[in-house]
């Protein structure tokens, strides 16, 4: 082997290595799963963050999540709100309504007055809590909050979701009425929580 070729190795085998290490940057790890919060996230949580309107939902549809792919964890609950707008200055919240904005009704003010045909399902809405510093979703100044309104869910899953060559974590929602079950997703986009339907079956 020539002198020239012997220094020429090394350099080449550096070379290598930044360019696999540059690569394992350009692909980041995909998200954690989601968790149960623990201890569960209670009514008096809920309320001194959403104000007395607001009400957890019976069932285990909690989940401890980064959702906006911070690296803090953030909070997703199922609640009941009697009136999504009353309290949104008072508790800093944004109201969105994710579902009518696909539909093309972007005025919350407006689509926060639609009432559902079923009483039961009135009110039903989701709350989102952005995590911040140590304490991350239940800091005592969190970040951005956020009550989803009008959205079609029954059940609720945290999962990954692919989008744009990126894995972040979608909020999934079934929704079953009139012989047909319904799959859809809400996610973060870096703005604002999007919807998006992602099917339908007959039962």
């Amino acid at each position: 082997m020539s002198f020239r070729k012997s220094l020429l190795l090394p350099v080449l085998a550096a070379f290598l290595s930044l360019a696999a290490a540059q690569n394992k940057k350009q692909q980041p790890p995909p998200p954690a799963h989601a968790k149960s919060p623990s201890p569960a996230v209670t009514d008096e949580f809920i309320q001194k963050q959403f104000g007395d309107n607001c009400s957890l939902l019976a069932g285990p549809q909690q989940f401890v999540a980064d959702l906006n792919d911070d690296g803090v964890d953030d909070l997703v609950v199922a609640a009941r709100c009697k009136n999504p707008m009353a309290d949104k200055d008072e508790y800093s919240f944004v109201v969105a309504d994710p579902y009518d904005a696909f539909l093309g009704y972007s005025d919350v003010k407006v689509t926060s007055t639609f009432a559902s045909d079923a009483p039961e399902r009135r009110g039903i809405s989701l709350l989102i809590i952005h995590g911040q510093g140590k304490d991350a979703w239940r800091a005592e100044k969190p970040g951005a909050k956020f009550l989803l309104i009008n959205l079609p869910f029954r059940t609720l899953a945290v999962k990954r979701l692919a989008l744009k060559k990126k894995t972040i974590l979608g909020i999934y929602m079934e929704e079953t009425g009139e012989g047909e079950q319904t799959s859809s997703v809400v996610f973060w986009d870096g703005k604002k929580y999007k919807y998006e339907q992602l099917g339908s079956s007959l039962e």
